[in-house]
């Protein structure tokens, strides 16, 4: 009888079974192999499990044994077949009964260590997810892994210690607990931030700009000369963004678990994602990729915040990336073996320089750069790039006064509650889809949402004409003006808040 032992592979973040199953040759030259087109950690699996298998006080085979993860044509990679590897050997050498339906039922996922014991292994929180929807009953998994898995309820998750405590569950000779779901982690902490946004004395019209964008999930690029601020204003907009729902909670914390971001210590990712990439990362480091490709820093700060600093210094190409994800939220990467869809729903804060030196229009210290470096250095962005983000924020040198004021600033607690109550407006708005904010709107939503009084769109039309915006700025301009209205607790979109959202566009 041919025995079937499940287990699973994670491909981007979906999931698919793979099939373990083991053939002994009797008579035949000792030797262990594995097909199935594993990978380099598969292979080293080998060693691994004979070793975990003897030191567990079970027998490895004497003659040639052969171990196949089904289906063949689906590359494997990994440590997390170890665990499958092991029980279908220990089956099909009669060194563990059980009953079939329990095999039938169960899926297995783990890394042996040489003693037996298992080591935790990145994406369960997928895995998990994808075993209750294929209606798997019980799924066995290191313990380390424990925290993650609990955030998942209906399926039988048993946390396994080593190979010799799962051969007695399964022999009916002493059981593990299975774990407990609960909620205790979907539950977002206290916001505590080191920055705040009244630390940070002036600049007005910027902080207006990060509370629009945080309320409504739109861009901002921000530019002005050194020292102005730029950096300090990105490193406080966390502490006004609103808390991550639970669906948020689970969508960012099962791309940290196939990124392998996840620890012990933060088993869940509860607070909204802060990236912040050097300009010197890679095309590769910003959208994913490898082999077998993984999230980047665009999918990492999914529902949360990408910050690129130094915009105009990241590369050319790498800038270009980002045109699929700030358009449709999403990243496709494309490999030989076929092409993976990662969410990247986030906002983009960018900041600039206005040129190399970067006093160019500063009131106070002249610019050393020639007329040439400075078109040069303005022309890094494209003007498809520039046209996706929403609002172009000028962060001006601050006079000795305002750095010296000592008056209280509005703090980011009353900023984010303005910006939670605008956000509770939009999820009602969007009850009936998978939208959770304004500028993550279609076409005809806003035609729904965006409606204008006749003041507001002639507005909107003489700028269309006079500046000659794209139908995308167009859009976005309905987006913004709709969140602040949203801020100011109003149904209608009026006048003022075209007007605002218009004050935003970049300057050409």
């Amino acid at each position: 009888m041919q025995i079937k032992i499940k287990s699973c592979a994670n491909i981007g973040l979906n999931c698919e079974i793979v099939e373990v199953e083991a053939g002994i040759a009797p008579k035949v030259q000792f030797a262990f192999v594995i097909v199935g087109l594993p990978d380099a950690a598969i292979q080293e699996a080998k060693e691994r499990v004979r070793f975990a298998i003897e030191n567990s006080g079970f027998d490895f085979p004497r003659w040639k044994t052969a171990v196949n993860l089904a289906p063949a044509d689906l590359k494997k990679e990994g440590s997390a077949y170890d665990l499958a590897i092991a029980i279908c050997i220990l089956l099909k050498t009669n060194q563990l009964v059980c009953a079939q339906t329990i095999i039938d039922e169960s899926l297995f996922v783990g890394e042996l260590a040489l003693g037996g014991e298992l080591r935790a292994v990145n994406g369960i929180l997928p895995i998990t997810l994808f075993a209750r929807s294929a209606g798997i009953k019980n799924l066995f998994i290191p313990e380390a892994n424990s925290a993650e898995a609990s955030l998942i309820s209906g399926i039988n998750i048993f946390p396994v210690k080593n190979l010799s405590q799962l051969q007695m569950h399964l022999s009916g000779t002493e059981l593990i607990a299975p774990i407990t779901a609960t909620s205790e982690f979907l539950n977002p902490p206290e916001l505590d931030f080191d920055t705040d946004m009244a630390h940070i004395q002036g600049q007005e019209n910027a902080k207006r700009a990060l509370e629009i964008a945080a309320a409504g999930g739109h861009n901002v690029l921000m530019s002005g000369p050194p020292g102005s601020g730029k950096t300090m204003l990105a490193k406080a907009m966390p502490t006004i963004m609103p808390k991550m729902t639970e669906a948020e909670i689970l969508e960012v914390t099962k791309i940290y678990s196939v990124a392998n971001l996840l620890t012990t210590e933060m088993p869940v990712i509860n607070r909204r994602p802060f990236r912040a990439p050097h300009h010197t990362s890679s095309g590769v480091a910003l959208v994913g990729g490898g082999k077998i490709p993984k999230p980047g820093e665009i999918s990492l700060a999914h529902r949360g915040l990408l910050f690129l600093d130094e915009f105009p210094e990241f590369p050319r190409t790498v800038i270009e990336n980002l045109r699929q994800p700030l358009e449709d939220g999403i990243i496709s990467i494309s490999r030989a073996q076929g092409t993976l869809v990662f969410p990247a729903i986030f906002t983009l804060i960018a900041s600039q320089n206005p040129c190399p030196c970067g006093y160019f229009g500063d009131p106070e210290k002249n610019c050393t750069c020639s007329s040439v470096q400075i078109l040069k250095y303005q022309k890094r962005i494209s003007g498809p790039i520039l046209d996706r983000i929403d609002l172009h924020v000028d962060v001006p040198r601050l006079a000795f006064e305002k750095l010296e004021n000592g008056n209280a600033n509005e703090t980011s607690a009353e900023i984010r509650k303005r910006v939670e109550s605008a956000r509770t407006i939009q999820a009602r708005r969007f009850a009936e889809t998978k939208r959770t904010c304004n500028a993550e709107m279609t076409a005809s939503e806003l035609k729904n949402f965006c409606v204008l009084d006749n003041q507001s769109r002639e507005l909107l039309k003489n700028a269309v004409n006079q500046l000659h915006l794209s139908a995308r700025s167009f859009h976005r301009i309905l987006k913004l003006a709709r969140t602040i209205a949203d801020l100011a607790n109003v149904e209608q979109i009026s006048l003022q808040h075209v007007a605002e959202a218009l004050q935003y566009r970049a300057k050409t």
